[in-house]
């Protein structure tokens, strides 16, 4: 298990130095110099040449990349262009917040992607699985940020039941959360049905029926048991991919989270802020799918050996 750890550990590393070369080089090649947006529209060019200076920007690029990374190996990201203050307390509480908001959005899609695939898979070609199905075409044909406004007009306008954005209770996580599980919840759902499917037609499930047993425990002890693993690795990815997605929900919720912090910084140039908070969103990433891996060993002790 160790070594199964360290080499996954290992493997992380040029994955971390890719996404840093990546979002180092998209940085400083898209249109807008911060120094100019820093000194302001009165500043002469000298001004300009200063805060320049000052902020390193006008080193070569290989400069700024291995300070950059250096700093970072240390801890130090550096700070915020704009507003002075460490990048890792600018990103402090708004990646618990988007940490929240992923975690209670993989909660409600795993929730209502195994059971509605359940569902689905028992009640075969009758009503509730093409109910099923059209509900998740839908959910995964419908965009984001559509789907987040639709129910801020729904729920928060015709019928004032939720709050509209921001982070002030638990109810603040209803909406950002649902819109932001609704994909994955889709996605799981059909892996859901489909593993569901093949698991039942196992031998011994057939054995199982012959014996007498009822077909909740047949489903349920026998089907789902073994048909839950590639969901458990459906849903790690998806969380995965709910951090990345958080940038758009976030920015319609107006939720204080990263995705959002991200969105400022861009529009603002703030490069230290970008780049740190895009490396801890990978490292995230990587972190779940290691954790994904060991709950996988766990459920089959098959693949912990391999």
């Amino acid at each position: 298990m160790i070594a199964f750890i360290a080499r996954r550990l290992l493997q992380a590393i040029p994955v971390l130095f890719g996404v840093s070369v990546a979002v180092f080089l998209m940085l400083h090649l898209i249109p807008g110099d911060p120094a100019e947006l820093i000194a302001g529209q009165q500043a002469t060019a000298e001004d300009v040449q200063d805060v320049r200076r000052a902020l390193g920007l006008d080193q070569p690029l290989t400069t700024q990349y291995f300070t950059f990374v250096g700093n970072a190996l240390q801890g130090d990201f550096g700070e915020s262009f704009r507003t002075h203050r460490p990048v890792l307390q600018e990103i402090g509480f708004r990646y618990g917040n988007t940490l929240l908001l992923g975690l209670t959005a993989i909660f409600i899609a795993v929730v209502a992607g195994t059971l509605s695939g359940i569902v689905s898979a028992v009640r075969r070609q009758a009503w509730p699985d093409h109910l099923t199905l059209a509900i998740a075409i839908l959910a995964i044909s419908t965009p984001g940020f559509f789907l987040g406004l639709l129910l801020i007009l729904v729920f928060g306008v015709w019928f004032p039941l939720l709050p509209l954005a921001g982070f002030d209770s638990w109810q603040s996580l209803i909406l950002p959360g649902v819109t932001l599980a609704a994909t994955s919840a889709a996605v799981i759902s059909r892996i859901m049905r489909a593993s569901l499917l093949e698991a039942l037609d196992y031998p011994f499930v057939r054995t199982a029926r012959a014996k007498g047993l009822r077909e909740s425990q047949v489903v349920w002890r026998h089907g789902v048991r073994n048909a839950i693993i590639p969901v458990v690795t459906v849903s790690g990815l998806q969380l995965g991919y709910l951090l990345g997605s958080a940038v758009v929900i976030e920015t319609v919720f107006a939720w204080p989270g990263i995705g959002r912090l991200l969105v400022q910084s861009i529009l603002a140039r703030d490069f230290p802020v970008v780049q740190a908070s895009v490396l801890i969103v990978a490292c995230t990433f990587i972190l779940v799918n290691l954790l994904t891996d060991l709950l996988y060993g766990l459920l089959d002790p098959r693949i912990a050996t391999a």
